[in-house]
């Protein structure tokens, strides 16, 4: 057996285009077709994205881009992945052969070029650098203090039933997620009981909130339906509902209790109090969970299904160090933001107040309950192409320290909760510098990947690029 010696090595010739190039076989951990790719934005053009390699986040870059080549994959493109450190896919047209070569072994018709990679590879992306364990970017002491300047105000999760505003407290919804496709019945129980969902390998009884409430159900099943999982007693419950609307942050006094006319004899209300918006004009009716389930062996079966699978949840390795993100989409991916972070989430208005002088993604400031708060178009912020569908944007309001910012998005569909078993680093290539994509969420069960947004970062970006602007602004002489 023959060992190849310093000039004799094997490589894995690959097309690119009309050109081979020669890839040390060292290098090359397997070849595999292109798998899903999500866009991760501000990255250099030769990053096309990140994708799942069973469990790891691989980067997955155009070696015709980064060889500063036109054109694009062809329909049999394979990726080669290599190991630095982490996986790194390189999309290349189609593999040629794998095998030995030696210095004097070309083949003048067709030559062969081998590729320095790490030279590449830092040419594109020698701005990074390799990050350690990632930090909370709101510390247990920050969220507290955060909590104690906010203690006049109520967070609500606010959400359509059969054309009504509807809303729970924050502080009682686990998450909300889409309307699963397949919901499975469960004979001889209440008409309430739309059956049971899967959530994360566990069984969530699902109950229909225009029941509950004696309302027409119209709206479910397109495509637009949600799940609010609220907490009820000591269990979980999944609430049907048409759409949800907002995340609002209001203070206590704008909510006012529900007239006892309303009250049913000596029943327990329902609904908790009713919180006035925009000047009294647009009415959210508040649920209580306390008192939303008047069958009280309703209430028992749910707390009992919440301890039958606790245990099945521990050893899914979910636990109280799970994190949860409000989910939104942004120029057709999914993204996340700790919802620690996130203020609230509001309707555009219908006008903004424009700002001369300020960066194009600058859109202009709204009013929110007298704070002035600038608004960002982040499609315009990530450089995506095209508008978003204007009446389902939405502004995602974020605030950490003296900082607010809002962040107009294509649309927020879901608070969620990952476990920390799915969170990843961002890989090093698909990180910027600036660092703005934190960590991901790679969800392998439902095939979804999120990239969660560094909230700081997001923040001190935009008010050193609208400082900057102003400041410009402000030195430049009268004419």
């Amino acid at each position: 057996m023959t060992v190849p010696s310093a000039v004799e090595q094997s490589f894995l010739t690959v097309h690119v285009g009309d050109e081979r190039f020669a890839l040390p076989a060292s290098d090359v951990a397997e070849v595999i077709r292109p798998p899903a790719v999500t866009r991760v934005p501000l990255g250099p053009p030769s990053l096309l994205g990140v994708a799942n390699l069973r469990g790891a986040v691989m980067s997955v870059v155009s070696l015709h881009r980064l060889l500063g080549r036109d054109g694009s994959p062809s329909s049999n493109a394979r990726v080669v992945v290599i190991d630095r450190g982490a996986p790194v896919g390189l999309v290349i047209d189609r593999v040629a052969s794998l095998g030995i070569a030696t210095d004097d072994a070309v083949d003048s018709s067709e030559p062969t070029r081998q590729i320095d990679l790490d030279a590449l590879l830092a040419r594109d992306f020698g701005g990074f650098s390799r990050r350690g364990q990632h930090k909370q970017f709101l510390s247990p002491q920050a969220i507290r203090e955060q909590s104690a300047a906010d203690r006049d105000e109520i967070a609500l999760v606010c959400f359509a039933v059969a054309g009504q505003d509807f809303a729970l407290p924050l502080t009682s919804v686990h998450e909300v997620v889409a309307l699963p496709d397949g919901i499975t019945a469960v004979p001889q129980t209440d008409a309430l009981m739309l059956g049971v969902m899967t959530l994360r390998r566990r069984l969530l009884p699902l109950v229909s909130l225009h029941g509950l409430l004696g309302l027409q159900a119209d709206g479910l099943g397109n495509g637009r339906s949600r799940v609010v999982v609220a907490r009820i007693e000591q269990g979980l419950v999944g609430l049907a509902i048409d759409r949800m609307r907002e995340i609002l942050r209001v203070p206590s006094h704008t909510i006012d209790p529900v007239p006892t006319i309303l009250t049913r004899g000596d029943a327990e209300a329902q609904i908790q109090g009713i919180c006035r918006l925009e000047g009294g004009q647009r009415l959210v009716s508040i649920l209580s969970t306390e008192h939303l389930f008047r069958d009280q062996a309703l209430v028992e079966q749910i707390s009992a299904q919440r301890e039958d699978s606790h245990d099945m949840g521990a050893a899914d390795g979910l636990s109280t160090a799970d994190e949860q993100f409000i989910v939104f989409q942004l120029g057709g991916e999914e993204y996340g933001l700790p919802i620690a972070a996130v203020n609230e989430v509001v309707r555009v208005p219908d006008a903004l107040t424009r700002l001369p002088k300020a960066p194009a993604f600058i859109d202009g400031v709204m009013n929110l309950r007298g704070r002035v708060v600038p608004v960002i178009d982040q499609r315009r912020r990530f450089q995506f192409e095209g508008q978003g569908e204007k009446r389902r944007e939405r502004i995602i309001v974020v605030r950490i320290d003296h900082m607010h910012a809002g962040f107009i998005v294509d649309g927020v569909s879901e608070v969620l909760k990952i476990p920390q078993i799915q969170l990843r680093p961002t890989p090093d290539l698909a990180a910027d510098g600036s660092q703005v994509i934190d960590r991901i969420a790679n969800i392998e069960i439902a095939g979804r990947m999120i990239l969660l947004l560094n909230p700081r970062e997001l923040l001190d970006r935009a008010e050193r690029d609208l400082l900057a602007a102003l400041g410009d602004d402000a030195e430049r002489p009268a004419s």
